[in-house]
């Protein structure tokens, strides 16, 4: 097959999204070609199609069963059914992935749900990872209705957390206290939170003005995660209340640069065991096909629908 479907950034067409065909993958060494059964959209690659050029191929999060494996041996066998993570070019039929970015799907768990757990599930497991043992202690977590929030609120409550939700719509409260929040703030205003902390973990994606406020409701030694700045980049943060608490930090997460030190397979082992076992649950607010692909990656710009988008790749 030396032509394959795959979505493209195409700016003549509304939404800069389209399906097109493009050379099929010719996978390295250590890579495993995937027939893709299904992709999740995250707002960082829907966000770069926005501007990016003509013919870049977006896509992270795909899951689907392994064509070919990898040549040097590595990795899942033929026919294993997979999950997987790209930096870029998961959105197609077929796609090489480094096998030390794969796992083995369980029966049990549908390619729909393993497509939601790369960059969503993996960027909260390591959120939450920095916050070290969490037993008894208290976790905030701000775009609590999100892809990454959802799992970090239930990863945090796993861990034995006291797990409080920050949400800006009043309609996500049930989602969130579903997904083991016991308490939760709602509005644009994050000071109410200082009701229920001090925090000894708060992962954050707002920016802006909330993650000013985050900053003075640390516990002593306790640690703000930031992955995102969907609020603004710009902070004004009192400085002498943040270093007066006492051996607090604020960590940059970028998911990719968390994989240098672990790799995807680690991480994805992990969250695919917590799925099988019903203790996680991916929440998949939208399926479609891929052939929308243009219209969901504006619903998930316009924030339309909280939690993930799963499309499923039509043959």
């Amino acid at each position: 097959m030396s032509k394959i479907r795959a979505v493209i950034v195409d700016p003549n067409v509304p939404g800069r999204l389209a399906l097109s065909e493009v050379t099929a993958p010719k996978p390295a060494p250590d890579e495993a070609l995937v027939g893709v059964a299904a992709i999740s959209l995250n707002r960082g690659e829907v966000k770069r199609s926005t501007t990016a050029e003509a013919g870049w191929q977006p896509g992270w999060d795909l899951a689907g069963v392994v064509v070919i494996p990898a040549a040097d041996g590595s990795g899942p066998p033929q026919g294993a059914r997979v999950v997987g993570l790209r930096r870029a070019g998961a959105w197609a039929e077929l796609v090489s992935v480094p096998t030390d970015a794969l796992a083995v799907v369980p029966p049990s768990v549908s390619f729909a749900q393993a497509a939601t757990l790369p960059v969503a599930g993996l960027t909260a497991y390591h959120a939450v990872l920095k916050g070290g043992s969490l037993l008894g202690r208290t976790v905030l977590v701000t775009g609590a209705s999100g892809g990454v929030g959802y799992f970090a609120i239930q990863l945090a409550q796993l861990s034995g957390a006291q797990v409080v939700a920050h949400i800006r719509q009043a309609d996500y409260e049930t989602l969130v206290r579903e997904a083991g929040a016991q308490s939760v703030v709602i509005g644009e205003d994050l000071s109410p939170a200082s009701e229920y902390g001090p925090y000894d973990l708060i992962v954050e994606s707002v920016g802006g003005k909330t993650l000013g406020v985050a900053l003075g409701l640390l516990a002593q030694d306790g640690k703000t995660v930031l992955y995102g700045v969907s609020g603004g980049s710009e902070v004004t943060f009192n400085a002498a209340q943040f270093f007066g608490t006492g051996s607090v930090s604020l960590y940059g997460l970028r998911l990719f640069d968390e994989l240098r030190f672990e790799s995807a397979a680690v991480g994805l082992k992990r969250l695919l065991s917590l799925v099988e076992a019903g203790e996680l649950h991916p929440h998949i607010d939208l399926e479609a096909s891929w052939t929308q692909i243009a219209d969901v990656a504006q619903q998930l710009l316009d924030r339309r629908f909280p939690g993930k988008a799963v499309l499923h790749i039509s043959k």
